[in-house]
């Protein structure tokens, strides 16, 4: 992977894209306090008072301490942020899977937009808006200059109304201008499909509200259709959500009260185990979804495609598959976030979202800068090459890994036979076409034929059923 760098806070900027705590607890609530630096305290008030009587133009009070909140918090990690009113609001409608806008997430590289990932069925993902696209203006605003959210706010707008972006892209010569619709954005976080007789696929794009009942819903409607030989859960470019909801998903697969995930912090309410137990992964009094569930569920052979792009939320489910060695684990290192944030509710409908916790793998590993490794090492093509991908150890201010000190393991792909390209009757095969083919990287097609990773998931899951009836 290419140096990357990285400028500002980068995260989600459309979707909740961090694993998020969403009790809201109120700091006044909180029983440990701290004295007051008085000689620091004393140094901001000069400051603060020099900035008001001698800067150029006036600035106002609230401006001043809002981006001071702003930067104390930006400066301690990546994921901790000062949230004004429409931010908070967009993370409360965000993780109820509908927001408006274009349907990218983003974070800020070099002081431009870098979009993390286009959000499958929006406009920005119909256009061919892709990975690793720089936004260097929106309509006529130029984006250097522009705060995350100021850039994400001149991205949102009314339904129906149009956009202009102008993008540069890796490998063209000339920047990109796309002129997309806003669209109120519904996100329909699962999908499924039986790719082949006998063997189910499984999307997840993020994790919200209704996710684990969404999953239980599609797997009902898959055994239906027939016995499973076996199930591939695609977890790639996922990047997370809700802590209950990746709760729920791993629930759906492993035994009741089994261990999913635990947290570690500095704060009593930051240390906990969370389980496939109701008490964890639902919400509210809300019906328990699990029991919807069909038995063959948590025993049918399963395969766990991940990358660089499976973050957060996505980590703890093929974390505790991988644990629990009810998965395995296909695809390459995932991102690394293996932090916790919990939403602070502050006056005036703000609030401040802070890194409360780090989590842990059931066998007690911390994934944080480190990523889960896959028990199979498969690249997104046949000929070795993935995507370049910005991962968490990449990110200024990251946290460290508590559990180990080592840097991130090297992978090491798995040698994997190629298969021969069919020859045309009557001809000798096309040199070009053959390298084309093998070279093309995953389709934006719902389980494509053409994606390499998940062939590779499908050809192991039939191993496993050759061995199976070979016993």
């Amino acid at each position: 992977m290419g140096k990357l760098k990285q400028a500002g806070l980068v995260c989600a900027g459309l979707v909740g894209g961090v694993l998020i705590s969403l009790q809201f607890s109120a700091i006044a609530d909180k029983e440990t306090r701290t004295s007051l630096p008085v000689e620091e305290l004393r140094t901001f008030a000069e400051v603060f008072n020099a900035i008001k009587t001698g800067y150029v133009e006036p600035v106002e009070d609230k401006k001043l301490i809002t981006h001071a909140i702003s930067g104390m918090l930006s400066n301690l990690d990546p994921h901790s942020s000062y949230l004004d009113a429409d931010a908070f609001k967009d993370l409360q409608v965000g993780t109820q899977g509908e927001f408006g806008g274009i349907g990218i997430e983003v974070g800020m590289e070099d002081g431009l937009v870098k979009v993390v990932s286009p959000i499958e069925d929006t406009p920005a993902y119909r256009a061919g808006v892709k990975t690793g696209d720089l936004i260097f203006k929106i309509d006529d605003t130029l984006v250097k200059g522009l705060t995350l959210t100021e850039a994400v706010k001149r991205m949102r707008g009314k339904p129906k109304s149009q956009i202009r972006l102008s993008i540069i892209r890796k490998g063209e010569a000339k920047p990109i201008n796309i002129t997309l619709t806003r669209e109120v954005i519904k996100v329909q976080s699962v999908k499924s499909k039986i790719v082949e007789d006998g063997y189910g696929y499984l999307r997840i794009t993020s994790f919200q509200e209704n996710t684990g009942a969404a999953v239980v819903k599609h797997l009902n409607e898959m055994f239906k259709a027939g016995p499973l030989k076996g199930l591939v859960l695609d977890l790639r470019n996922d990047p997370g959500g809700l802590l209950n909801s990746a709760v729920g998903v791993s629930a759906a697969f492993l035994p009741a009260d089994t261990l999913v995930t635990s947290t570690d912090g500095r704060a009593p309410d930051a240390k906990h185990r969370y389980s496939a137990s109701p008490t964890d992964y639902l919400r509210g009094s809300r019906d328990d979804y699990i029991r919807n569930l069909p038995a063959e569920a948590r025993t049918v052979p399963m395969v766990v495609l991940v990358n660089g792009g499976s973050a957060s939320a996505s980590e703890i489910v093929a974390g505790a598959l991988q644990d629990h060695k009810r998965a395995v684990v296909l695809g390459t290192t995932t991102f690394g976030k293996g932090s916790v944030q919990t939403v602070l509710p502050l006056p005036g409908n703000t609030a401040i979202k802070l890194t409360t916790a780090r989590y842990f793998t059931p066998s007690g590993r911390s994934i944080q800068a480190k990523g889960i490794a896959p028990d199979i090492v498969v690249e997104e093509s046949a000929d070795g090459n993935s995507t370049e991908r910005l991962r968490e150890a990449n990110l200024e201010h990251h946290l460290d890994n508590n559990k180990d000190a080592s840097p991130p393991a090297k992978e090491t792909p798995a040698r994997q036979p190629k298969a021969a390209p069919a020859k045309p009757k009557g001809g000798a095969p096309n040199p070009k076409e053959d390298a084309d083919e093998s070279s093309e990287l995953p389709s934006r097609e719902l389980a494509s034929k053409k994606d390499y990773q998940l062939n590779q998931a499908l050809n192991l899951l039939k191993g496993m059923q050759i061995m199976k009836a070979g016993r």
